[in-house]
């Protein structure tokens, strides 16, 4: 029963859009309307406001990141094992990618795979972090990034964790990752993949004097 309610909690936290929740805040449009409908830090940063970009990154990422480090805190005194810390992994996850409160259109999960990567264990996130940023700062394309990201994080949790079932959620999120990222592999291919800093930004009405 308490694992039912920490996987259905790990879910809505999931659930809750910070993209969504920054353009709100910052008197943004929504980010499912503009670029590539995407709620995610990438895409609300093409309406060109940084500090609503790092609020949603940092929101995403610790909400992973939060149901990863509560589970495992209260491990001893719930019960919980590797399974069940997975499982609450999985969870938010998969709250993100298909939210209740957006009618389970949600992002792609890159900030909050390293949320839940981080929580896992902090070297193995950061070495997450350094592979993006490394081919972000090589080839400029955020998607590739990711998508290089998600394909060596398996290897690392293996090198971090071993083989158990915290190894195989990262790995199926790995999996889901790249799959919700199927349209960006198809430009890369084609080579029409846009790069950071060169996207599409959102205009914005001119104000008319009165």
């Amino acid at each position: 029963m308490t694992l039912t309610v920490s996987i259905l909690l790990a879910y809505l936290l999931g659930s809750v859009s910070f993209g969504v929740l920054a353009s709100w805040i910052f008197k943004l449009p929504d980010p499912r309307t503009y670029g590539s409908k995407n709620p995610g830090a990438t895409n609300v940063l093409r309406s060109g406001k940084k500090a609503a970009a790092v609020f949603t990154l940092l929101g995403d990422a610790g909400k992973g990141w939060l149901s990863v480090a509560l589970a495992q805190h209260f491990a001893p005194v719930l019960g919980f094992g590797p399974a069940a810390i997975a499982a609450v992994a999985l969870a938010v996850f998969l709250g993100h990618l298909f939210p209740i409160f957006l009618r389970f259109q949600g992002g792609k999960g890159v900030a909050t795979a390293l949320g839940i990567l981080l929580g896992f264990n902090p070297w193995m996130g950061l070495l997450a972090v350094t592979i993006w940023i490394t081919v972000a700062a090589i080839w400029r394309i955020s998607s590739l990034s990711a998508l290089a990201a998600a394909a060596l994080a398996p290897i690392y949790a293996v090198f971090f964790l071993g083989l158990d079932a915290r190894t195989l959620a990262v790995l199926m999120m790995s999996l889901l990752l790249i799959w919700r990222h199927k349209s960006n592999i198809t430009n890369l291919i084609a080579g029409t993949e846009g790069r950071i800093g060169k996207g599409e930004r959102l205009k914005r009405p001119s104000k008319r004097p009165e």
